[in-house]
């Protein structure tokens, strides 16, 4: 049975399972893990029934599990499954599709921004600018690349940043390698004025100053990866100061491990790191599930990704098979759980497997499987 503190569940909608959630007013994106479904569109101005606008597919062999929509358009990413071979990509294109949504329910695709390898993994969009992840070609992995859609119909790469190693073709080697380390590569950035705050998977995370777009610079650096296993999922900037500091939230992601000579007793966490100077960020604590650590655990047990645009003292947390867990920030250096939401888990499945969290305008927060359903969930 499903569990609430502090929460109530408002509504359900049926969806397959989903790597991400969005809301822009009453429309809700959710980006599917796996096809044929790739994107689907839910009109939830009553939460209390959500109900299907309109569905895309994604070919075989591609997922489309990130979507966002704002200002009437709509992106979505297309990458190679991770479950499809690497010899197969070749018949396969990644990159991002743009798509008119003034009409939610009658999506047309505008253009389709075409990239090299795998494609583009997770990304952000404030309705001018997209902060993608793609493959690029000449690069070992993921990059930063920023893309202006003033014209939608005519994406504009307007600047790029890769870590010193990245870009194969320009000679550069990689000393990572040197030290028995997994490739880097880009997550996901986050824009916050004229900051990017961008994860880089076991490359730790990044500021970068996009003040001139057209050449990014790096700030500052974080990355305990090593000495923990964890790949860091996402920088989530705080956007209002807490006791006088400047902070932002840091989720490592709770995935196969780089390496694990043995098992691990400290499933990934959120971390809390002063930025106050940006130069010399620092960590000042971080948060577990309580009963998690000092015990074996399997995998997606712990941390995944908080909400990406923070509205208050209160986060509400995707945490795997934890659930929902919504913790205060308001004592940065003690971050402690206030409500928590654990649905039941998907048909067939033993576990749920909570991915995304988004929290719109009325304060709802909408919870996806990984495997199947959104639920809409709102404080008490």
């Amino acid at each position: 049975m499903s569990q609430a503190k502090g929460v109530r569940q408002v509504g359900f909608f049926d969806s397959a399972g989903a790597g991400q959630i969005m809301v822009d007013g009453n429309t809700a994106y959710i980006g599917h893990i796996t096809g044929p479904e790739g994107t689907t569109i839910v009109d939830v101005s009553d939460p209390k029934k959500p109900r299907q606008l309109a569905q895309l597919t994604i070919p075989q062999g591609l997922h489309s599990h990130k979507a966002i929509g704002k200002n009437g358009i709509m992106l979505i990413n297309h990458e190679v499954d991770p479950a499809v071979k690497v010899p197969e990509i070749r018949n396969l294109t990644g990159g991002l599709g743009i798509y008119d949504v003034s009409d939610p329910s009658k999506p047309k695709l505008i253009t389709f921004w075409a990239c090299k390898g795998h494609g583009v993994h997770r990304f952000t969009f404030d309705g001018r600018y997209a902060y993608i992840s793609p493959t690029m070609d000449g690069y070992t992995t993921n990059i930063v690349v920023i893309l202006d859609l003033k014209d939608p119909a005519k994406p504009q790469e307007v600047g790029r940043w890769w870590m010193p190693g990245q870009w194969s073709a320009g000679g550069e080697t990689r000393p990572w390698k040197e030290r028995g380390a997994t490739e880097p590569r880009c997550h996901h950035p986050i824009r916050m004025g004229d900051r990017l705050y961008v994860s880089y998977w076991h490359g730790g995370g990044h500021i970068l100053d996009i003040s001139d777009m057209s050449k990014p610079k790096a700030v500052s650096s974080i990355d305990w990866s090593p000495p923990l296993p964890w790949p860091t999922h996402s920088l989530v900037p705080i956007p209002f100061p807490i006791l006088g500091q400047r902070w932002m939230l840091v989720a490592d992601e709770d995935v196969v491990p780089k390496a694990l000579a043995e098992p691990c007793l400290m499933p990934a966490a959120l971390w809390m790191v002063n930025i106050t100077d940006e130069k010399k960020p620092f960590v000042v604590s971080s948060y577990q599930v309580e009963g998690l650590d000092g015990k074996v655990h399997p995998l997606q047990t712990g941390c995944h990704q908080p909400v990406e645009h923070i509205r208050g003292m209160e986060v509400p947390c995707a945490w795997f098979n934890q659930g929902l867990r919504i913790l205060d920030i308001s004592n940065p250096r003690c971050m402690k759980e206030v409500a928590s939401y654990l649905p039941d888990p998907a048909p067939g499945q033993k576990k749920v497997v909570s991915n995304d969290v988004f929290q719109d305008d009325r304060g709802l927060i909408y919870l996806i499987d990984r495997y199947r359903g959104l639920h809409i969930v709102e404080r008490i």
